[in-house]
């Protein structure tokens, strides 16, 4: 059925005169989550090379002593002095005076706005950095070795994988692909106790959190036949050697099951976050936030790794 002669409806002369409908309120779905760069310490660094030193005992005896023997001193067991690269990160905005001058929905071409938003940018950033598997460059575009290339002594590797030695600069090498299984998690967590670690962090990308949502730990899940929720993941783990978090981390490679002492692991901060208005050479005004920082291993046999999975 037609509308009447000569009613004007909305859609009459192209909708002329008729004002937008635009929402002030503005939805993102780019994640922001950090676990791993939230979850480590934060200290100082005060050298693009940033270096710490790891010690460990000597190996335990029976340590049984003549009576009135002379006393003997031990021989004084040298510290391992390591040291990784600051790098530099930084996101700019840049708006010209027409823009800033204009009214956009949700304020969302305002300095405070945009700047606001690059910050989570840059964080997400960090975050990519520190879990990747990358090494140290000293020079040019200085780069920090990623925590991929830190974790040397407790590795599940597939067939042909290496793990990384950050004496020489090596980053890992990848090995052939195999599933995630309980098997492979509990090896690593006793190679870490064996070396003295206690993990209380399993850091997962979605495929792996997925697979680790089967395991079992050696018992069998019940639930209430009248309850109506069926629950299909594991986010705490309780192993033979303490009871870790499992944490799912966007940010890492897939290819990657970290089990982590989260204490051991810190990021060192040169310049810590900071916003510096750009010089204004026209029309527009720039800021940038910049941050210098590192990622401090400060003991890298508390973790492992389970690498090489599909």
């Amino acid at each position: 059925m037609a509308a009447p002669t000569n009613t004007w409806i909305s859609t009459s002369g192209a909708g002329i005169g008729n004002r937008e409908d635009l929402s002030d309120v503005i939805y993102m779905i780019s994640p922001t989550e950090t676990p791993f760069l939230s979850g480590i310490g934060k200290t100082k660094a005060t050298n693009t090379l940033h270096e710490w030193t790891t010690d460990v005992l000597d190996a335990a005896a029976n340590n049984a002593q003549l009576e009135g023997d002379d006393a003997v001193a031990v021989p004084t067991l040298p510290g391992t002095r390591v040291a990784n690269r600051t790098q530099i990160s930084r996101k700019v905005v840049r708006l010209s005076g027409t823009q800033q001058a204009m009214k956009s929905a949700g304020n969302l071409y305002t300095m405070a706005k945009q700047m606001s938003k690059q910050m989570a940018a840059l964080k997400r950033d960090m975050e990519w950095g520190l879990m990747q598997n990358t090494t140290r460059v000293d020079t040019g575009n200085r780069q920090s070795r990623g925590l991929e290339g830190w974790i040397a002594s407790n590795n599940s590797l597939g067939a042909g994988g290496g793990a990384p030695n950050p004496g020489s600069n090596a980053a890992p090498t990848d090995g052939t692909q195999r599933a995630f299984t309980e098997a492979l998690l509990k090896t690593t967590l006793q190679s870490i106790w064996n070396n003295g670690g206690k993990p209380d962090t399993i850091m997962v990308g979605g495929t792996q959190k997925q697979a680790f949502s089967t395991f079992t730990a050696g018992f069998t899940q019940m639930g209430n036949a009248d309850d109506s929720k069926l629950v299909a993941t594991v986010d705490v783990y309780v192993s033979d050697f303490g009871t870790l978090k499992v944490v799912p981390n966007r940010f890492q490679r897939a290819r990657t099951a970290f089990v982590l002492e989260m204490e051991k692991w810190a990021v060192a901060y040169l310049r810590s976050f900071d916003t510096v208005d750009l010089a204004k050479t026209g029309d527009s005004d720039a800021k940038q936030v910049v941050v210098e920082y590192t990622l401090e291993a400060r003991n890298e046999a508390s973790s492992g790794a389970v690498r090489d999975l599909t």
